[in-house]
């Protein structure tokens, strides 16, 4: 593959991260990840979750309920080697939770920094932290 056609096989990559989260497809989601993915929500006041295992359940308890539209924009991919590559990502993002919880609606804006590794010909996520620079939070009434 030429150096232009592993930086679009990435984008399409981060583009199914996006759907298969929005339509909760927990299996297709897992498949995005390298299995030892670590992905960093200290950003957010979470924490470090290390493997594919430990992340889409995590997910999942989170998300399951929601209504969740994720929009990546901008990227900025750059191969290290032929099998390696980094990326971020400006994005937006809306979860409307359902009655009952803690929660009604966020809306953000910011970056996914990211890592990728290419294993057996296929691009997947290595690393990914998610950092904002607004949220707009409501509460329920």
């Amino acid at each position: 593959m030429t150096e232009s056609g592993d930086i679009e096989a990435i984008k399409l990559l981060k583009a199914r991260y996006f759907r298969l989260m929005d339509t909760k497809d927990w299996v297709g989601l897992a498949e995005v990840f390298a299995d030892d993915v670590e992905i960093d929500m200290t950003g957010e006041g979470g924490r470090i979750t290390r493997g594919v295992s430990e992340y889409i359940p995590f997910l999942r308890t989170m998300l399951e309920r929601a209504t969740t539209v994720h929009h990546g924009h901008m990227p900025e991919v750059e191969l290290t080697s032929p099998t390696t590559a980094t990326g971020v990502w400006a994005m937006e993002d809306r979860i409307w939770w359902p009655e009952g919880s803690p929660l009604s609606h966020l809306h953000g804006y910011g970056h996914y920094t990211e890592t990728y590794v290419k294993v057996g010909g296929r691009w997947l996520i290595k690393t990914m932290a998610l950092t904002r620079l607004h949220r707009q939070l409501d509460v329920p009434t």
